[in-house]
């Protein structure tokens, strides 16, 4: 829990729920609990000193190591394995060929992490761990990499190599520039394995230069004006169970402050993932902070509501902890949510996905808003199942347009199922519809990809059988690797598979997913955050543009998006109000030593128009979650729905369409929850409208652009 000064903002429930977390990891058995990385490294550091049998020894100099590694001291971890080394030589002990394997690819990966701490992190610039890893991002401190050449390059003379150390090798190659000359052919990987299918512009990260050079664990990000001043805040989340949450405050100017403190977020800690949603009805977004997933009965962390108390006569905005009183304390694992209005009735709902197992029972939770502040919980009377497994996503989305949202849930080991929301239950359509698939999978989300007014639906494949798989599914070899699905609403109540005829069949592991419009041609392009908990899993994260909705296009390279860091929340947001979406995405994997630093990708601009719509609900929920936006040019018609945007990161309620090279006035059409149907017409481009529901008379935003700021790059350690 952090250090609080003497001015503690604080409300006594959010002070408790502090509390609560930080006494509920200090319970965990630190033998088997997975986030206690460090004690296991101490306690094998006292091992060491007690009489040890040479077998012994090694064994324990081994597991140090690991545990060094994970805890974070890289440098540590490399320094255990040249002792066990040495002290095996020394006593002319030859290991077992797949202990002596496992010894060198530990090796290998310890001298890698430890080169990215030290360049990636300490010397961080905007191509650092960039696939292809070009100018600044070769490494100048070459140790660790020339370290982890050695150990792999051993292995492929000695036979014993996989797959995965080969792909490791090249990416340690690439730091230092290219490999030698004189390497055997088929050594080598080449970078055109991604070569770009369009060029979309070089986004920069501008992280460090703005005031966010946050070193995160795996967690969730949210997009959205908190205190109503018209430009778009970050709220950043860690899994980490001691990770503080943070509140990131748009200056104006080009920067942000992290104004966690004067917020009341203190001991507000970790937070695999993040959403929003004004639950209240108040005008002021608030926070659910989701816990515990992927650690089974180490994840019996509560869920926060976090209300947002709006700002005071300085402008500077509050969180309460109001879990409790609102009837949502939930401690049982789970890493996703998702807020609409089940029901029509003008207040947001809530489902939970919690992660159940053979070993460890969590029920997931369907909450229906009592319009008073508090939930109560209705799994059963709607009709859903009493256990959902082991769910890894949830999403609403109206996919019949009958004006109810429908709600998808993506399992881990078992088929997806879809429930057609009929008024007075939800019912299983899945079969009919024909989106079970696939049954390894992660997130997910509704949206129109193809404008033609009906909802699609994509889905996160997430399985390998070996890590081997990676480098094999990026080379085109014989893999186990699960793809995702995009599946097309053919507006009959079913859809059709479509994933390989649009091209997005070339994206595995994904864990954040995004979509957004780069490029302000008005079809929604996608974001894949991928990776693993296994440090060997530095794979690109993906981008795809979409091309008219006819296809997808790789743009990874082009546009710089190939962070080779484990990829989590990712949020499309117009940060500066110049009519571009910049990308802002956590990264970071499962273990203090994966940690990264957090990126935002700057737009460099396109010639395309767009238009900004902020909904008020009236008679619909304050959100405007699930309305239905229907944009008119003279030349094209473009669909949205109101809601968060993705699946690990958060977008947003604020509508950004682009549209295309159209420069003339434009008509707007609303349908909100309510059934009310509202249009617009002449409203002029690249301006941002405020609409509330029922009014015929949009407020334009008084909102400027402004440029980022473009100062020295701060330097941190990772920590």
């Amino acid at each position: 829990m952090p250090h609080l000064s003497g001015d503690d903002p604080r409300a006594p429930s959010t002070r408790k729920m502090a509390e609560l977390l930080a006494s509920i990891y200090q319970s965990q058995d630190w033998k088997l609990d997975p986030n206690k990385q460090a004690e296991r490294a101490a306690y094998y550091r006292r091992v060491l000193q007690t009489p040890l049998t040479l077998a012994n020894e090694i064994r324990v100099r081994f597991d140090l190591a690991t545990f060094l590694l994970q805890a974070g001291d890289s440098t540590g971890a490399v320094s255990e394995i040249e002792a066990l080394r040495a002290r095996a030589q020394s006593a002319r002990i030859v290991f077992k060929p797949d202990f002596d394997r496992q010894i060198s690819e530990l090796h290998g990966l310890a001298c890698l992490r430890s080169g990215e701490q030290q360049n990636c992190l300490t010397n961080h610039n905007a191509q650092s761990c960039v696939y292809p890893i070009r100018g600044g991002g070769i490494h100048i401190n070459r140790e660790g990499a020339e370290c982890a050449i050695q150990q792999w390059s051993q292995l492929l003379r000695e036979g014993k190599s996989t797959l995965i150390d080969k792909w490791l090798l090249n990416i340690a190659w690439m730091t230092l520039g290219g490999a030698p000359s004189d390497t055997p052919k088929d050594w080598l990987i080449p970078d055109s394995i991604l070569k770009p299918d369009a060029d979309i512009g070089r986004f920069h990260d501008i992280a460090p230069n703005v005031g966010l050079d946050l070193i995160t664990r795996s967690g969730g990000s949210i997009a959205e004006d908190f205190d109503g001043d018209g430009y778009f805040d970050l709220v950043i989340s860690s899994s980490g169970p001691t990770d503080q949450l943070h509140y990131f405050h748009n200056n104006h100017d080009g920067t942000f402050t992290d104004q966690t403190h004067a917020a009341g977020l203190d001991g507000e800690t970790g937070g695999l993932n993040i959403i929003h949603a004004d639950y209240n009805n108040d005008g002021w977004p608030d926070i659910l902070v989701l816990r515990g997933g992927w650690w089974g009965k180490f994840g019996n962390y509560p869920c926060s509501l976090l209300r947002n108390n709006g700002p005071d006569a300085n402008g500077q905005i509050t969180f309460t902890d109001v879990t409790v009183e609102a009837g949502l304390f939930s401690p049982h694992p789970t890493q996703t949510a998702a807020f609409a209005d089940y029901d029509n009735d003008g207040w947001l709902d809530l489902i939970i996905g919690h992660e159940t197992s053979y070993e460890d029972a969590q029920n997931s939770e369907l909450f229906h808003n009592n319009h008073d502040g508090t939930f109560s919980n209705t799994t059963q009377k709607m009709g859903l199942p009493s256990s959902l497994r082991f769910v890894k996503g949830v999403a609403w989305g109206d996919y019949n347009n009958d004006g109810r949202p429908d709600l998808y849930v993506s399992r881990k080991g078992a088929p997806n199922i879809l429930f057609r929301n009929d008024g007075d239950k939800f019912t299983d359509v899945t079969k009919e519809a024909g989106v079970a698939e696939p049954i390894q999978s992660f997130g997910t989300y509704f949206f129109d990809y193809d404008n033609d007014g009906y909802l699609d639906l994509l889905v996160a494949g997430y399985y390998i059988d070996t890590l081997d798989d990676i480098p094999a599914f990026h080379l085109g070899l014989p893999n186990k690797a699960e793809v995702p699905r995009l599946y097309h609403n053919n507006g009959n109540g079913t859809f059709t598979d479509v994933t390989k005829q649009v091209g997005l069949n070339r994206v595995i592991l994904t864990m954040g997913l995004g979509f957004g419009d780069l490029d302000n041609d008005g079809y929604l392009d996608c974001y894949f955050g991928t990776g693993t908990p296994d440090y060997e899993a530095l794979l690109p994260n993906r981008m795809f543009r979409n091309n008219g909705g006819k296809s997808f296009q790789d743009v990874t390279t082009s546009g710089g998006f190939g962070q080779l860091q484990k990829g989590h929340g990712i949020s499309f947001a117009d940060f500066n109000r110049d009519g571009n979406e910049d990308v802002f995405e956590v990264l970071g994997g499962a273990v203090p030593g994966d940690s990264y630093m957090d990126t935002l990708l700057e737009n460099p601009g396109h010639a395309n128009h767009w238009i900004g719509l902020k909904l008020t609900g009236t008679k619909s929920n304050r959100s405007a979650i699930g309305a239905r936006v229907q944009v008119r040019t003279a030349e094209q018609v473009f669909h949205r729905v109101v809601n968060s945007g993705s699946s690990f990161g958060d977008t947003p309620f604020e509508q950004h369409i682009g549209l295309g090279a159209s420069a003339s006035p434009v008509t707007v059409q609303v349908r909100w929850p309510s059934g009310t149907l509202q249009q617009l017409t002449k409203l002029a481009v690249d301006t941002v409208y405020s609409l509330r529901e029922g009014d015929q008379t949009p407020a334009i935003l008084p909102v400027k652009a402004f440029a980022y700021h473009q100062g020295a790059m701060h330097h941190h350690m990772a920590q």
